[in-house]
């Protein structure tokens, strides 16, 4: 039995909520959770008692849940430090750098502005886990709601230095209209049009496209390939500044 596991929540229209959980040490922490009913329900099926909440940013479909599952459950609210004000029923603030430790299994917390201006991410090494909330997608990146393109990049730099096998646990499906947008500006990727067919197969069965992983993303992700040639003659951009590139990939998705 793997010493942490992670169970996928489908929530709302297209949101995921996750529960985190520490076989060796019983604790369990739930990742951005949109509402609180689906989360007690699957705490109740698992036999599991949730102690953490862990918030990536203060968007209501990710923190909608806090407050009734701090009252049912005592559990303790894990948040950007950055972005603490904004945190319903925060208790623990993180920042960039920092070690968070669920009952033995320790996150890596990085900032990652962009969509919003106080975002982090949880990187579980030892499990290849990436929590990155609405930073990274599957074949996207979040709109910029707060941050600006050079922000939005660096904090995807810090994905991008990630082993492949890393799982990407995005907190949206999103991915087939991602993909539809991405083979915009990369028609020619090869290894970006099998993945859209694979991904077209797995929603024709209702199947789930996340997690991903990093090495995927590398591959296929026009967000995460600014430096691609392809996609920089395609946005008439060829030599560009990456930021450049990212900011008008990322506006010609807003548009899409």
């Amino acid at each position: 039995m793997p010493k942490m596991e992670i169970l996928q929540i489908p929530v709302l229209s297209d949101n995921y909520v996750y529960l985190v959980h520490g076989n060796a040490s019983g604790q369990t922490g739930v990742v951005d959770p949109a509402v609180a009913g689906p989360v007690l329900a699957a705490l109740k099926d698992k036999g599991w008692t949730l102690t953490h909440v862990l918030n990536t940013h203060h968007h209501g479909d990710h923190t909608g849940g806090n407050m009734e599952l701090k009252a049912a459950t005592g559990c303790t609210i894990v948040g950007p430090r950055a972005d603490a004000a904004r945190i319903p029923g925060i208790d623990v603030q993180v920042g960039d750098g920092d070690v968070f430790n669920l009952g033995g299994q320790k996150a890596t917390i990085f900032d990652v502005p962009g969509h919003t201006r106080g975002h982090v991410a949880y990187w579980f090494q030892d499990a290849e886990a990436l929590f990155c909330g609405d930073t990274l997608f599957a074949l996207g990146c979040g709109r910029l709601f707060e941050g600006s393109p050079a922000q939005m990049w660096n904090s995807l730099q810090k994905f991008l230095a990630l082993p492949d096998a890393t799982r990407v646990y995005c907190a949206h499906e999103y991915t087939q209209q991602n993909a539809r947008f991405a083979l915009t500006v990369e028609p020619d990727n090869r290894n970006l049009v099998a993945r859209a067919a694979q991904i077209d197969a797995l929603r024709r069965k209702g199947v789930p496209t996340v997690p991903s992983t990093i090495g995927e993303e590398r591959a296929t992700n026009p967000f995460l390939r600014p430096d691609s040639e392809d996609l920089q003659q395609i946005l008439g951009l060829s030599g560009a500044q990456v930021v450049e590139v990212l900011a008008e990939t990322r506006r010609r998705k807003d548009i899409f």
